[in-house]
């Protein structure tokens, strides 16, 4: 148990390497972009899976021991001193930056035109410190505010709602709980690709239309409820009127360069979830009862699992997808691995990167979607 424990406090090397961006100039303030997409995704190749799961007393002990659940507490206030201490490394390069030099840049052939290779390598910078932040609002504030999204308490509710806050992505925790989960691997989704898709008109479809959706879900709860529609209830409402006094509040403290910077690391934190899901169900279809005009129950077989080390614990066990929508009240520590669950060829991190490529994405997962058909059509002759 103390090695499975110790090994999610290493998800701390995600702020460590942020804040490595922010002081970093040349090729450091790209630390936490080159950590995510470049060496999480190799060293996945060189590392083993592990399907085990908990026994039922290891389970127990799980759930009982509150260090899983202070972990992303912690992570709450940290994901904000992440945003703001950001903020500002970033509006004050000259007087806090911490020079990691490196001595040779792709840039030194410009010779003596030493202004250009100034503004060409501050731009540059300024690209790896967003993404950065962006990561840090995909990774931390939507990832685990997802997480703690499908708790019932409300003070983790609250925290799930504060870190999607630094996303600028609250209307999540509706379109995601009474949504996703309904809808998932079917046409309604907006967040299940269709088999051909590409990930960039996916993206376009899933946050056009999940923001609708999540209006639509709010309307309905206000609706039984017998709720007019203006109202403070409504909580879209209130995302709008939160959100947008959070941003103005960063226009205040940063200017107007910081609150852009800000809701454009908001949007690639919203572009890394569309990402994920994107790769969580693509090419999974539940199957329709004509009859009834019903969809047949979620179970493992309609999500993408991989239990890839790296991956598993850089998302706090997100990849074990099949089980969280299978049962979406399973914490994240105590979430299984299943035999008959789709599996990705490789960790979610690898595959996020594929995904970005249309052709190979398509050369990869069409093939291991007709191995799982194949795989389930089996089982289920040996079944009968």
């Amino acid at each position: 148990m103390y090695q499975r424990v110790k090994k999610y406090a290493s998800v701390f090397v995600i702020p460590v390497f942020a804040i490595i961006s922010f002081l970093g100039h040349n090729w450091w303030a790209f630390a936490l972009p080159i950590l995510t997409f470049v060496w999480v995704p190799m060293a996945e190749l060189f590392t083993e899976q592990s399907g085990g799961n908990f026994s039922e007393e290891q389970e127990r002990k799980a759930l009982e021991d509150p260090y899983y659940d202070r972990l992303l507490y912690l992570m709450v206030p940290l994901q904000f001193i992440i945003i703001f201490t950001g903020l500002y490394l970033i509006n004050h390069p000259q007087t806090v930056a911490v020079n990691l030099n490196i001595s040779k840049d792709p840039i030194h052939l410009l010779g003596d035109l030493s202004w250009i290779r100034g503004i060409v390598w501050t731009k540059f910078e300024l690209v790896g410190k967003l993404f950065a932040m962006g990561i840090c609002c995909g990774v931390i504030g939507i990832n685990l505010g997802h997480e703690l999204g499908h708790r019932f308490t409300k003070f983790e509710r609250f925290l799930a709602k504060s870190l999607l806050l630094t996303s600028m992505y609250m209307h999540f925790i509706i379109e995601h709980n009474r949504g996703h989960h309904n809808r998932v691997a079917t046409d309604e989704d907006p967040a299940t690709a269709r088999r051909g898709e590409i990930l960039y008109f996916f993206w376009i479809r899933s946050i056009i239309f999940g923001y609708i959706s999540a209006w639509k879900l709010e309307m309905e709860r206000l609706k039984k409820m017998e709720i007019p529609f203006f109202s403070l209830k409504n909580e879209m409402i209130q995302f709008v009127l939160i959100q947008g006094s959070f941003a103005g509040l960063i226009c205040i403290l940063f200017g107007l360069k910081g609150m852009v910077f800000f809701l454009l690391s908001a949007l690639i934190g919203g572009l890394l979830l569309e990402t994920v899901n994107y790769i969580e169900h693509y090419g999974l279809q539940r199957i329709k009862n004509k009859v009834t005009n019903t969809y047949e129950k979620v179970f493992p077989t309609h999500s993408w699992n991989s239990n890839h080390k790296i991956g598993r614990i850089y998302l706090f066990e997100l990849t074990r997808h099949s089980d969280h929508h299978y049962v979406a009240s399973r914490k994240y520590q105590i979430l299984r691995h299943f035999d008959e669950s789709p599996q990705m060829p490789f960790g979610y991190p690898s595959m996020m990167v594929i995904a970005t490529i249309p052709p190979l994405w398509f050369f990869v997962m069409h093939r291991h979607i007709e191995k799982h058909k194949q795989l389930l059509a089996t089982r289920n002759r040996f079944a009968s």
